[in-house]
């Protein structure tokens, strides 16, 4: 066993699937790549056009990359896909608030033009602080000001000292 708890045939196989996967995401980009290359316009002057070159390369590189696909699912036996998809979940679970913390940034990214800055600010602030820190009487008082500061009193800050106004939202 190594340090991470995985023998060298789960790592190789591992390491394997992820490889796999950074495959897909090539064939991914190389398609969406040929077919906004597609787009390009031409010009009377050009028998090809201008998308030729850069369609003959991404083209070739989604050839590539499925030839790599087959190869890496050739090399990869049927059970490692379940210890790895176990493993996937597991180290999900480790890192559970990360990704709540990115969840709360995606809604108040969605949230800033109907809210306004401030509102939406005050209201990201206050839940990632709840999430992230341990509860009592004291520290809520204390997240309650630094929401506020952070929100209300950054916004007045740049609208009075740097005129420069934040978005206000529809609400």
């Amino acid at each position: 066993m190594s340090e991470n708890g995985f023998n060298k045939e789960q790592a190789r196989e591992a390491g394997e699937i992820a490889r796999l996967l950074s495959y897909v995401l090539i064939l991914i980009a190389s398609v969406a790549l040929f077919l906004s290359a597609a787009a390009i316009p031409t010009t009377r002057f050009e028998r090809l056009g201008a998308g030729a070159f850069p369609k003959i390369v991404f083209a070739g590189l989604a050839l590539m990359a499925v030839v790599a696909i087959v190869d890496a699912l050739r090399k990869i036996p049927t059970d490692a896909y379940g210890r790895f998809a176990a493993e996937t979940v597991a180290w999900a679970k480790r890192r559970s608030l990360v990704f709540v913390c990115l969840a709360a940034f995606g809604i108040y990214i969605v949230a800033i033009p109907v809210l306004g800055f401030s509102i939406a600010s005050f209201v990201f602030i206050l839940a990632v602080e709840l999430v992230l820190m341990p509860r009592s009487p004291k520290t809520l008082i204390i997240a309650v000001i630094a929401a506020a500061v952070f929100s209300f009193g950054l916004n007045w800050l740049f609208a009075e000292v740097f005129t420069v106004f934040l978005p206000r939202g529809v609400l």
